[in-house]
């Protein structure tokens, strides 16, 4: 008998660039999406600190919740997804007590130096996460050395995903997929690293003991219209989120790339991948809700030409010109050197095209001409640098990929999927898939019971896609 009972969730889904929320409705083992509400996000400088403007976000996440109940009166539960690393410090009343910095602030540069120097070897043993600038810790570290105060101001540390299911739910939770982000977990076990917490000098009070996900946080709270909706705890993190949403059978020799602002490629594990090797290639063993790791190694992604654009007045702004660049850009000649997209003078530079500029000099080789060039140079050196990650990830743990999965907006670049497929050679199947909103949505099926599982979920959603195949090209 065909099940034939409807379910409608909403994906509040969060980027560094731009947020939305998303209904899922799921009948009959299919999920159809509706778009609510998308609006843009970015950081904003104050006295030369980067910030997020948390009650904006939040009154756009109202809007569109408020907005999908109407759309859809029968709306079951909500869930958040954010990128990682980033937080709200709070007070015994739930009170913020410090702004919250955007993780491409500067701030912790000299104390991401100093560990580099003395310390990531143990820290990295403890953890199993690389060391990056603006890893939780370091922002914590930072705070907590300039402002010691907050050590008894504050009295809980909530990731941002964790913080907007507080004040839709009146829950305080630590998600344990968006803890793995900030270099805070024991990489052996589930809970938070004491000695990691104590190298930083950061306070073990201000957290509890990581939630796995997904479950039920209770209805949501002080919202008029949206007090019978579940807020459901879903992987705070999104990309994995976006790891949850690939139609890849258990067990398979896949792995995955989640392509947007950053490139994240990694796969599913049972166990970490450790020790000094995995050190040199700067692994990160992040979680998935259920406390599986997902060992990643983490790129530079479509972040470089979103800012390289800036300096050129003919940057694309509809589809069609999305389309046109990538086209043009096709069409030029492939140039005879790549891009280091793990160079951290890449990361936040002033003018980024400056700073692409500045690389290729160093290389003895003469800049693109034009904006399509700049497009063709930055798609072949991301795909190469997912090359490089594979080959690195086969070297470490022994294990040979038969197959790249890419879902997130460079998904839908032909000429990055390509480049990718080339430097790899391994075959690119590109999902149209709002990769992050599927996995959230379906997290929140399975808390509420509409599948079983996610591998479930992952069956019927394979059966109902026709993923793009680039095939890697002789050299």
């Amino acid at each position: 008998m065909t099940d034939t009972t409807v379910f409608h969730v909403a994906a509040v889904d969060l980027g560094a660039t731009s947020g939305r929320v998303i209904v899922g409705t799921y009948v009959n083992s299919r999920l159809t999406l509706q778009e609510i509400h998308r609006f843009p996000n970015a950081f904003h400088t104050l006295g030369q600190r980067a910030y997020w403007d948390l009650p904006r976000l939040f009154s756009e996440i109202t809007y569109g919740l408020k907005k999908a109940k109407e759309t859809v009166p029968e709306l079951a539960s909500c869930g958040v997804d954010t990128w990682g690393v980033d937080h709200a410090l709070l007070d015994a009343r739930g009170r913020l007590v410090f702004p919250t910095h955007a993780y491409r602030d500067s701030r912790t540069e000299p104390f991401f130096e100093a560990l580099q120097e003395n310390g990531i070897e143990k820290v990295f043993e403890w953890t199993g996460v690389q060391n990056l600038s603006f890893n939780t810790t370091l922002q914590l570290q930072e705070v907590l050395t300039n402002c010691p105060g907050l050590a008894d101001l504050a009295s809980r540390c909530l990731l941002l995903p964790d913080y907007f299911n507080y004040l839709l739910s009146g829950r305080q939770e630590n998600e344990i997929s968006i803890l793995s982000t900030g270099q805070l977990l024991d990489v052996h076990s589930n809970d938070l690293s004491s000695e990691t917490l104590a190298f930083f000098g950061i306070p073990p009070q201000w957290f509890g003991q990581p939630s796995l996900s997904p479950r039920k946080l209770g209805h949501v709270q002080g919202i008029e219209g949206l007090e019978d909706v579940e807020v459901i705890l879903v992987p705070g993190h999104d990309t994995s989120c976006a790891y949850d949403a690939m139609p890849s059978p258990s067990g398979s020799n896949d792995i995955f790339l989640s392509s947007g602002t950053w490139s994240l490629i990694g796969f599913e594990s049972d166990q970490p991948v450790t020790g000094a090797e995995a050190l040199a290639n700067q692994v990160s063993n992040e979680r998935l809700g259920t406390g599986r790791y997902r060992p990643i190694k983490n790129c530079l992604g479509l972040w470089l030409l979103e800012q390289t654009m800036e300096a050129f007045p003919e940057r694309p702004v509809a589809s069609i010109d999305w389309t046109t660049l990538i086209s043009a850009a096709t069409d030029k000649p492939s140039f005879d050197y790549r891009l280091d997209v793990t160079d951290r003078a890449l990361f936040n530079p002033k003018s980024m095209k400056e700073a692409i500029d500045a690389q290729i000099a160093q290389q003895g080789k003469q800049p693109p001409s034009d904006l399509a060039g700049y497009t063709r140079l930055i798609c072949d050196s991301l795909g190469q640098g997912h090359a490089d990650a594979i080959r690195a990830f086969e070297g470490m743990t022994g294990r040979t990929f038969g197959r790249i999965l890419i879902v997130g907006g460079g998904s839908k670049n032909s000429l990055l999927c390509q480049a990718t497929a080339d430097a790899a050679g391994l075959p690119v199947a590109s999902f149209n898939l709002e990769g992050t909103a599927v996995g959230n949505i379906a997290n929140q099926l399975v808390a509420m019971g509409a599948v079983p599982d996610l591998d479930t979920f992952r069956q019927n959603l394979a059966m109902e896609l026709s993923p793009i195949l680039y095939q890697p090209r002789p050299r």
